[in-house]
């Protein structure tokens, strides 16, 4: 298919490329970028006057529940979601059931997504078997069948030895691991963060020591075998000191935040409201500003999502008995347009975070418009304005602190592979 974006304001981190161009795509491929281009016969033409044309948007952290939740979501659904908020490729957690522990279930993620997803797919292996952190899986077939990464997601790995090993086998196969940093023993019975919110509503929490102990531990561990590491989810102004200095030593450290970690604090628990219930808790506002302190000077790489979809049987119960999570892919993008706007990020180091670093740090050999590159293409209309309706989202599922919400920023385009796979209407 042949394709002609004119007129955007093309931003390209990778290129460092700012600048008002027009974009031509060729058979998947993009072949050009440059001014006063002509569309051949039969391209389809794209006016972006007003609007960014970037790399493919990245999602390194999602849950799509396929197989064997997929009354929640599954991969048609979760990439439809994608494409609605802006991803041409989304990294599928493994706490399917079952696990993604073996070369089967990832091909049958991969062979799916392929044939009826709307965006690329990449699934992560699990660090042990079923997740029972005892048994380490074997990385080596988990990468060979497309696994762009191993974690336990979802669990921590609670045994340090089991954790040193894993480190260093992974770095012999050259597969990344994605550390879900927490200590349980800490957590116990926790469900939300500790401290005068939950000690004002009753309800038991969780010290933000839980996670910083957790990540103080895996980037140790993968200081002392020379491997790299990358950390999910950080919600604390502890975690981000830790990376940051780890960083400043020279450490091979990334990691990555959520849209809800620098949005709200722990204020949204009030009511109850079991859409504000996830893992690690939303944390105080101090946590916040850390958080965008290490979006800005570069100690945290990439913003995620932690897409967490679940049925509304799960969270329409009381707060304690309630799921961990929520849905994040068609409101990431606004959100954090909300960093540009509030002067935390350029549009440029924002692109870099959402699209560019994600792809670096797990080898995916997308995040860049440059020529000849696959054309995954996210046209972004900046001014869109919209309100967050659960009878609009394409995800099944609708728990999402963000309902009712006034945003502005949407994907106006997404383009997989030179294909338009989303339009907003």
């Amino acid at each position: 298919m042949n394709l002609l974006i004119k007129g955007g304001r093309v931003i390209d981190p990778s290129q460092k490329l700012d600048d008002t161009l027009d974009v031509l795509v060729d058979n998947g491929v993009i072949k050009e970028i440059g001014t006063g281009l002509k569309a051949p016969a039969g391209a389809e033409t794209i006016d972006a006057t007003g609007k960014y044309v970037v790399p493919g948007l990245i999602d390194m952290h999602v849950h799509l529940r396929d197989p064997g939740l997929e009354y929640k979501e599954d991969i048609v659904s979760g990439t439809r979601a994608a494409a609605a908020g802006g991803f041409t490729s989304v990294v599928c957690m493994p706490n399917t059931k079952p696990v993604i522990d073996n070369k089967a279930i990832a091909g049958y993620i991969i062979t799916k997504a392929r044939n009826e997803g709307a965006a690329n797919v990449f699934p992560v292996g699990s660090i042990t078997y079923g997740l029972d952190g005892e048994r380490m899986s074997e990385m080596g077939e988990l990468k060979e069948a497309g696994c762009v990464a191993v974690s336990d997601d979802g669990k921590p790995v609670k045994n340090a030895e089991l954790m040193r090993r894993a480190l260093e086998y992974a770095r012999g196969m050259g597969i990344l691991v994605i550390t879900h940093a927490e200590e349980l023993s800490l957590v116990g019975a926790g469900v939300m963060n500790e401290g005068f919110t939950s000690t004002e509503i009753g309800l038991k929490g969780i010290p933000r020591i839980a996670e910083d102990i957790a990540t103080a531990r895996d980037v140790m561990l993968a200081e002392y075998t020379c491997s790299p590491i990358h950390v999910a989810h950080v919600s604390t102004a502890g975690s981000v000191r830790v990376i940051r200095e780890a960083k400043a030593r020279g450490v091979r450290v990334t990691c990555e935040t959520a849209p809800h970690y620098f949005t709200l604090t722990d204020d949204a628990v009030r009511g109850y409201d079991t859409n504000a219930k996830m893992n690690p808790p939303l944390r105080e506002a101090a946590d916040v500003a850390a958080i965008k302190a290490g979006l800005a000077d570069g100690t945290i790489d990439a913003i995620a999502t932690d897409h967490a979809p679940h049925h509304r049987d799960e969270k329409d119960v009381e707060f304690d008995a309630a799921m961990n999570g929520i849905i994040g892919l068609e409101t990431s993008l606004p959100l954090s347009l909300r960093l540009v706007s509030d002067g935390v990020l350029t549009i440029d180091q924002l692109i870099e975070k959402m699209s560019c670093n994600p792809s670096n740090i797990l080898g995916l050999q997308r995040g860049t418009l440059v020529a000849g590159s696959i054309a995954d293409i996210t046209v972004i209309d900046p001014q869109a304005a919209w309100t967050v309706d659960p009878d609009r989202l394409v995800s099944k599922s609708k728990n999402s602190p963000f309902l009712g919400w006034n945003v502005t920023g949407a994907a106006s385009a997404t383009i997989l592979a030179g294909n338009v796979v989303y339009t907003r209407a």
